[in-house]
């Protein structure tokens, strides 16, 4: 397959002074990283190790809630959080990352709802299958039935 065949992304970044960039997307989207640039800085805009953490979700949030439509599952809402564990030392890589989904909705299933993150999680995630080359990823679930 050429490089022209394979699906691909583009996103621009400009410098806004300081350690704080405006990125945008091929799409018209826009969002600020930046980073304290000492301890106890203000700052403003995505830390980019928080930005791979929320791509990490997003990526699988939008997977799940695909699959448990297709499954005729009644999804209400969905609540992600992760948490990343760094490396202590430069280059500071994510070790450990855990990822707790709350799933609200009627009559779901615990079954297919395992089955819908494992797919993600597992198959169909293009941020989880990159990073889960590098870090060690778990998942736990629950169900709120609304």
């Amino acid at each position: 397959m050429t490089d022209a065949e394979r699906p691909s992304n583009t996103v621009s970044l400009t410098w806004e002074g300081g350690f704080r960039f405006e990125s945008s997307d091929t799409h018209g989207h826009s969002l600020t990283l930046d980073a304290p640039q000492s301890d106890g800085a203000n700052f403003e805009g995505f830390m980019p190790g928080d930005m791979l953490l929320t791509a990490l979700a997003g990526c699988s949030g939008i997977d799940v809630v695909n699959i448990l439509e297709r499954m005729r599952q009644k999804v209400d809402g969905i609540e992600i959080s992760v948490k990343g564990h760094q490396n202590p030392d430069p280059p500071w890589a994510y070790e450990d990352i855990e990822i707790h989904y709350a799933i609200r909705g009627s009559g779901l299933n615990e079954h297919l709802v395992r089955r819908a993150i494992f797919l993600s999680e597992e198959k169909y995630c293009s941020i989880g299958a990159t990073v889960g080359g590098r870090a060690r990823i778990t998942s736990n679930f629950e169900i709120i039935q609304t």
